[in-house]
């Protein structure tokens, strides 16, 4: 058993499972609650708003950096690949978030777009955007599956994977009093925690042993059309939302606001390669005019005040668009849905 496993306690090590790196381990996904507590059993992490990425640093020492819908992202952050290269000493499977932050020091989905969405390591470093990978945890190490071992075992263990300078930072973590820690999180303009229990496996699904503590709401929606533009606006007036409840389409609104003259343009001109005659919607109607249908490909991110009483969004506002999630995947959250279960 390798050096590293053996700073664990003897009933830790017998989780650890000694096998070949696997190609692929689905990601463990938290689900959203608004029952916010505190307990010391649990540990509260800063909820970061970024993307998701899995990384493989590979026994000869080869970076593979993978979305949590397994598409390779070595050219949208070659910086984290050149910084994993040299700072991991062991071969590992490591799960975190890549992360930009905006003026005032808070991670923002937005901020990270211009790099996000570029396709070459040199439109990436062109990009002029800071990032950095907050790691939370580790899945594998130096031959052994540790996804049976204990949250506070693997973070033992991740803490002595990598060197942790920046562009890599280890995610910190508070013990017992969470609700303390959600209210300073909200008062400094946070997205939230994200609750675990301390003693909990790592799932290679969704579960409540890992809980969002949201400050403000925002998710996945996805895009089904779009509305003709008005007055000095380019591109197009607003987007048409919708989200999946089991097989069907449902129509959640539109946003109109949060856009740049540049996504504008942008955007539009996906769209209208997209573009189709009839509604994709199972459930909703626009009723709106001058209305353009398109098929539900792309994904995008949205921030919004509230859920009205018919599964409206309220004040919503663009953030970006996601390449790491399907379409099918997204689901109103904190609503049961048969894939999940």
């Amino acid at each position: 058993m390798s050096s590293l496993l053996q700073k664990l306690s003897a009933a830790e090590r017998e989780k650890a499972k000694k096998r070949s790196m696997p190609d692929w381990m689905e990601p463990m996904l938290a689900k959203l609650t608004h029952d916010y507590f505190s307990n010391e059993d649990w540990i509260y992490e800063r909820k970061l708003d970024g993307q998701r990425v899995i990384t493989y640093v590979e026994p000869g020492g080869k970076v593979l950096l993978m979305s949590r819908n397994n598409k390779q992202l070595n050219a949208t952050y070659p910086e984290i690949e050149e910084a994993l290269t040299s700072q991991a000493s062991h071969s590992c499977i490591l799960d975190g978030e890549v992360v930009a932050f905006d003026e005032e020091g808070i991670s923002d989905f937005q901020t990270l777009q211009p790099c996000m969405q570029t396709s070459s390591r040199e439109e990436s470093k062109a990009s002029g955007v800071r990032i950095f990978y907050y790691v939370f945890d580790c899945l594998y190490i130096e031959g052994h599956d540790i996804t049976g071992c204990a949250l506070r075992s693997r973070k033992e263990l991740l803490r002595e994977a990598l060197k942790w300078d920046d562009p890599l930072r280890f995610t910190p973590h508070h013990s017992g009093d969470g609700l303390e820690f959600y209210k300073e999180a909200c008062e400094k303009g946070w997205e939230g925690l994200i609750a675990k229990r301390a003693d909990s496996r790592y799932l290679h699904s969704r579960s409540s042993n890992w809980l969002k503590f949201k400050c403000s709401m925002g998710q996945e929606f996805v895009i089904c059309g779009f509305t003709e533009p008005h007055g000095e606006r380019v591109g197009f007036g607003a987007l048409l939302l919708g989200f999946y409840q089991y097989r069907d389409l449902v129509y959640a609104g539109q946003v109109g606001t949060g856009f740049d003259d540049q996504t504008l343009k942008e955007l539009r001109a996906r769209l209208e390669r997209i573009e189709r005659k009839t509604s994709p919607y199972d459930r909703g109607d626009p009723q709106t005019k001058e209305t353009h249908f398109v098929t539900p490909k792309l994904v995008c991110q949205v921030a919004f005040s509230e859920w009205t009483k018919d599964e409206k969004l309220r004040h919503p506002r663009f953030k970006g668009l996601r390449r790491d999630k399907e379409p099918e995947e997204v689901h109103k959250e904190g609503q049961s849905q048969a894939a999940d279960l």
